[in-house]
């Protein structure tokens, strides 16, 4: 014989279960519930003629309201589970769910994943009891047991156990986001190799603020056994770990082919035919820029596919762009591109930019709508050099005026990368 919860103060019937008219919420949303008091609703799924939970609200000893609302079955329950139900109190034995040992309270956690959820069975029943709390109930309750005092005890320490549990989920979920963050950070943003070259190297990256994850950008920096350093950037289009992911395979491609002995037309035709294997989508498309720099540091090789052309700064004269008319697609874009590889002359001293757009698509000053663009970034540059900075400094005060101006963060990646070469050291 069930033993009713007693009654301890009547509520008007606007407060009762099937008086409620709050809007429905779906599975996916949280309850809201403030871990220092207020009051709760507890939705019971029961079919019990004799009325076990035949009161509108309990109240607890330390002055806590909770309101009872009841369901008859599953269906019924999925109807009142409204966004302020805080807990969930299923039966067991409730018929009508499949013929799993715990398909009521199954049903119940994949109807409501981020609601505390309890567990109502008899005494002689404590092995499936176990077993609920197991699969994920907060907590289980013996029905020939439960007076007022237990039952609201319980339903406080359900909810706030499912705050913690829930809590603990997001931690973990950032821990293993920060962990495959910095996994891709080390696919996209290597370590150059460049034993034995007397070029200077250095990089930034800045992630852009729309999103967590870093993006597509990369960049990658070898030496060959001829003695040719050969460098690259790249950015794929969108944001996110597909894209991400995209990118640090086109870079070890690129580094693999590169040491094959593939260059110019050759290796950027290599690399689209990577990006279409590998790309979600038709849309996807990657810009690149490679540079090809001979081993007495005097010339370079360049190939443009649909990317912006580096900066170059020589010793005594004010920077500029690499001039190049003639560069090809973004891979990706046409199957039967080509990519022409143009000879640039870089002198004794000298140092080379090389950039993604999310450098020059920031604004010229805060509130303004024109882009910076390279004329901007050539202006800003050359101030800096003026001032005596260049490597490492360079390229930070470079990344810091260019947010400054944009006032605030991009909503773009930016890589930068720079190689530079004192004639008088050879």
């Amino acid at each position: 014989m069930p033993v009713p919860v007693p009654r301890q103060r009547a509520v008007p019937a606007a407060e009762t279960a099937h008086g409620s008219s709050s809007p429905s919420t779906s599975p996916g949303v949280s309850p809201s519930v403030s871990s220092s008091g207020g009051d709760l609703t507890l939705l019971v799924i029961e079919d019990d003629p004799a009325g076990t939970f035949s009161v509108p609200e309990l109240l607890d000893a330390a002055g806590t309201r909770v309101r009872i609302r009841s369901a008859r079955n599953l269906t019924e329950a999925e109807r009142l589970l409204t966004d302020d139900v805080h807990c969930i109190l299923v039966d067991l034995a409730l018929p009508g769910a499949g013929d799993e040992e715990l398909g009521p309270l199954n049903h119940v956690l994949r109807l409501a994943p981020r609601h505390a959820v309890l567990a109502l069975t008899t005494s002689g029943d404590a092995e499936r009891a176990a077993e609920a709390v197991r699969v994920g109930a907060q907590d289980h309750l013996f029905r020939d047991e439960l007076d007022g005092r237990l039952l609201s005890r319980a339903i406080r320490y359900a909810v706030e156990r499912k705050r913690a549990d829930t809590a603990q989920v997001k931690l973990a979920e950032s821990r293993l986001r920060a962990q495959e963050n910095a996994r891709l950070e080390r696919g996209l943003l290597p370590t150059p190799l460049l034993q034995g070259s007397d070029l200077r190297f250095a990089a930034r990256y800045r992630p852009g603020r729309s999103r967590a994850l870093l993006g597509g950008d990369f960049y990658d920096t070898v030496r060959t056994p001829d003695g040719t350093v050969h460098a690259m950037i790249g950015d794929v289009c969108g944001h996110g770990p597909d894209e991400a992911a995209l990118g640090v395979e086109l870079r070890i491609a690129w580094r693999a082919l590169t040491f094959a002995g593939l260059c110019g037309d050759e290796l950027l035709s290599t690399l689209q035919q990577v990006l279409e294997h590998e790309r979600e989508s038709e849309e996807i498309f990657a810009t690149l820029c490679t540079v090809d720099i001979a081993p007495d540091g005097r010339r370079a090789g360049l190939c443009l596919a649909g990317h912006p052309t580096p900066l170059i700064a020589r010793h005594g004269r004010a920077a500029q762009l690499l001039p190049y008319d003639d560069g090809g697609p973004a891979l990706g874009l046409l199957p039967r591109a080509r990519w022409p590889r143009r000879q640039v002359e870089l002198g004794g001293s000298w140092s080379l930019m090389m950039y993604t757009d999310g450098l020059i698509e920031g604004r010229r000053g805060p509130g303004e709508k024109q882009r910076l663009g390279q004329d901007g970034m050539l202006e800003m540059v050359n101030r800096q050099l003026a001032a005596g900075l260049d490597g490492e400094a360079l390229l930070e005060s470079a990344v810091a005026e260019v947010r400054e101006l944009n006032g605030g963060e991009l909503t773009d990646d930016v890589a930068v990368l720079l190689l530079s070469r004192n004639g008088s050291r050879r």
